[in-house]
């Protein structure tokens, strides 16, 4: 049976980028408003939830992978708190800067792989995002993208995404 799913952006979607560039350790992490309860929400509702992130500061050096994974398992440790979960955490640690990739979003790459791996119906599907890359992605891949601004409320968002259903 195919499953509704619910794409987000990290950077300026799920958690706050503002005054940095780059979001890489816990201490700078902190979720936009609307966030754990929508995430919770969205659970509750029956739809997958997954993170789709592009995380280049890894290609450039400014930091690692472990530091990515250890930023995810407290991002997840947090959701958990709030009664909410993320499904699966993709992210691209590559840069066009240093060499082409085939995951860094505009590419749909990682969506396509969600929604094969997880049954997503692509109709039942979007991204919400905070970038026209993560439009064009979105695009790519078939479904709906949500352009949000940087850092904003997600409350009205995922109550239009689960009150259209």
């Amino acid at each position: 049976m195919k499953r509704a799913a619910v794409f987000f952006d990290r950077d300026g979607t799920i958690n706050s980028d503002e005054g940095l560039y780059y979001v890489y350790r816990p201490e700078d992490f902190h979720f936009n408003p609307g966030v754990v309860d929508g995430i919770r929400r969205l659970n509750e509702a029956g739809f997958l939830v997954f993170v789709v992130t592009n995380q280049g500061g890894v290609a450039k050096g400014l930091y690692t992978e472990a530091q990515v994974d250890a930023l995810h398992d407290y991002m997840l440790a947090e959701l958990d708190k709030g009664g909410a979960h993320v499904d699966r955490v993709y992210y691209c640690p590559h840069h066009e800067s240093v060499a082409p990739c085939r995951c860094r979003k505009p590419s749909p790459y990682f969506i396509e792989l969600a929604m094969r791996q997880f049954n997503v119906d692509t109709g039942a599907a979007c991204l919400i995002g905070d970038s026209p890359r993560d439009m064009e992605a979105a695009a790519a891949a078939g479904i709906t993208g949500i352009l949000v601004p940087k850092n904003s409320d997600l409350t009205p968002v995922i109550d239009r995404i689960l009150n259209s259903g």
